[in-house]
């Protein structure tokens, strides 16, 4: 049988060639920016991923510059619960740290809302913890699992964890007799469903328990509250997206990852290659519906896809998919607009 996560980075594989996790502050777009002048007027309502959201603002800020009769408003709730608004008809872009799952697929279609999913760009889930800790310098999926999977809740320390990581055959135990303290994305964030994909859900299923993390842990929905409870706390231990952990690395230590091919730290190329086991792919879904009627929206994207947007992800701290993947994704707004 082919295993959950095996399937998962096939299909993320498989979208990339053929379309080619989160919540943050709402924020409305300032005039800021340059150019993508196209006469273009109206709202733009952006909602969801709150690691996408970085990137949605700057093409927004400069192409409200550009055309001053538009206004783009930009939020990031979480990747599911920008999906529910987008399935609802109140928004205009959903955007995503994970694929649209079945379920709210279905939900966009019993309410008559098309779409196409586009993909944007790529990241990676980057694990966290505070400069102080040089005890724990990296883990593997078996460590993650003792320390925040489902079977862990009441650990208190990284030494209670022992026990299951020596069940599991974690590589990386054992850990240091120092309080465990986690800040981490909650269940509304695409950050965390990935998370669960990747690294909770095969061990999960084989040991019978459910695919979820703990909840015995500080859920956040803020990526910069993450970021704080982390930086402050020497025993910490968390996950936030690449751009996260890059714009704050004099305040965090990235635990690198051992995929089962040694350990490999965070970084745009190991990112970009998926030699990072946590890699992943970022998308905004655009409803379609209207396009023939909103040329505002038409513009938007074209402003999206255009060098600027690229030149958007890279200045959010993000990694720019290859030539190819791009073009692809070109391809696939150039098919419905």
């Amino acid at each position: 049988m082919v295993s959950r996560k095996r399937s998962f980075v096939v299909t993320l594989g498989a979208l990339a060639l053929v379309a080619a996790a989160c919540g943050g502050n709402g924020t409305t777009t300032t005039a800021n920016g340059d150019s993508g002048g196209s006469g273009a007027s109206g709202r733009i309502e952006i909602s969801g991923s709150s690691s996408v959201e970085p990137i949605s603002a700057r093409v927004g800020a400069t192409f409200d510059a550009a055309n001053p009769g538009s206004a783009t408003s930009v939020e990031g709730p979480g990747t599911g619960d920008g999906f529910a608004r987008f399935c609802a008809g109140e928004t205009d872009i959903s955007d995503a740290s994970r694929p649209i799952k079945e379920s709210e697929a279905a939900e966009c279609t019993a309410n008559g809302i098309d779409y196409v999913e586009l993909h944007i760009a790529t990241d990676g889930i980057s694990i966290i913890t505070a400069p102080g800790n040089d005890v724990v310098t990296c883990l593997d999926f078996n460590d993650m699992y003792a320390l925040i999977g489902p079977e862990s809740e009441g650990f208190d320390s990284w030494s209670d964890a022992n026990g299951l990581a020596a069940e599991l055959g974690a590589g990386h135990a054992p850990y240091p007799d120092a309080q465990l303290d986690i800040t981490a994305p909650g269940e509304e964030s695409g950050t965390y469903d990935t998370f669960v994909e990747l690294v909770i859900a095969d061990i999960a299923d084989e040991r019978g328990a459910e695919e979820a993390t703990r909840v015995d842990y500080s859920a956040e929905a803020n990526d910069q509250v993450i970021v704080s409870n982390i930086s402050s706390n020497d025993t910490s231990f968390g996950f936030v997206g690449f751009a996260f952990f890059e714009e704050n690395q004099d305040l965090l230590r990235a635990i690198e990852v051992d995929g089962g091919d040694g350990c490999v730290a965070p970084t745009a190329d190991t990112i970009a290659s998926f030699e990072y086991a946590l890699s992943r792919p970022l998308f905004i879904y655009v409803k379609t519906n209207d396009l023939a009627v909103n040329s505002g929206l038409v513009a938007f994207v074209d402003y999206y896809l255009s060098d600027s947007g690229l030149e958007a992800v890279s200045n959010a701290g993000y990694v720019q998919l290859p030539a190819a993947e791009w073009n692809a994704t070109i391809a696939a707004w150039e098919a419905v607009r």
